[in-house]
């Protein structure tokens, strides 16, 4: 049930540590309300996991979990399609800040922000928060500041009232500076995922791997979660 004196919010939470901070954000500041999208991503179960512990680490109790079938059945990303390998160490570092890895899913977020504005709609929301984040990323091309402003005029021109906002508090931040962040907020590191390839043990060699072991590293603290591989953090 909504705080009676707070406003309402969503945050987009797929279970990983950008996503967690941006809902400790929210539930400090709103009424929050969580929405989870499962794409066909290898890991979604552990995703869902996830979201749904963080959920009640956070007490956000008004959730709703969707599921995409156009992200896998449209293909072209190694995160909908078994044929196209993750790629894991040495490959990582080549790949981003040049051309796009092959873990970039095709206009994702528009597909996650279009279903949380239409439920911000129906709940009287007035702020979408998702944890982009163009800094220390993959360079994908739906993490950066002008995505976000540009979805922010469709949404004033393409809602019933056009006063809903994304908002993307961690988009200029450096990942290290996200871990110091969520540990200020007690943000539940500890129950989220990262890992690209694995729902077991994270992988540790997959991008998304690397970059969050460099940014507890970075920020002088452990990672709680398992990793098959942790040699990925002296890179």
């Amino acid at each position: 049930m909504a705080h009676p004196t707070k406003s309402r919010a969503i945050v987009l939470l797929s279970g990983g540590m950008d996503s967690c901070v941006c809902a400790a954000l929210a539930a400090r500041d709103y009424a929050a309300a969580a929405l989870h999208v499962s794409y066909g991503q290898r890991t979604e179960d552990r995703e869902r996991q996830s979201f749904l512990a963080i959920c009640r680490r956070l007490n956000i109790r008004d959730k709703l979990l969707l599921r995409n079938e156009a992200l896998r059945a449209i293909g072209g990303s190694a995160l909908t399609d078994e044929n196209i390998a993750v790629p894991a160490g040495q490959a990582v570092g080549h790949a981003m800040g040049h051309n796009l890895p092959v873990t970039y899913v095709p206009f994702r977020n528009a597909h996650f922000l279009a279903a949380a504005v239409s439920w911000a709609e129906v709940l009287g929301a007035g702020k979408v928060y998702i944890g982009a984040v163009e800094q220390d990323s993959s360079g994908y091309p739906d993490c950066r500041p002008a995505y976000y402003e540009a979805f922010n005029q469709v949404i004033k021109t393409g809602t019933q009232e056009g006063n809903i906002e994304i908002v993307t508090p961690l988009i200029g931040m450096r990942k290290a500076e996200i871990v110091r962040l969520g540990l200020e907020l007690d943000a539940p590191f500890d129950l989220t995922w990262s890992c690209y390839s694995r729902q077991d043990q994270a992988c540790g060699v997959c991008d998304s791997c690397v970059l969050r072991l460099r940014a507890f590293a970075a920020a002088g603290t452990a990672d709680p979660i398992l990793y098959a591989e942790k040699e990925i953090v002296e890179l």
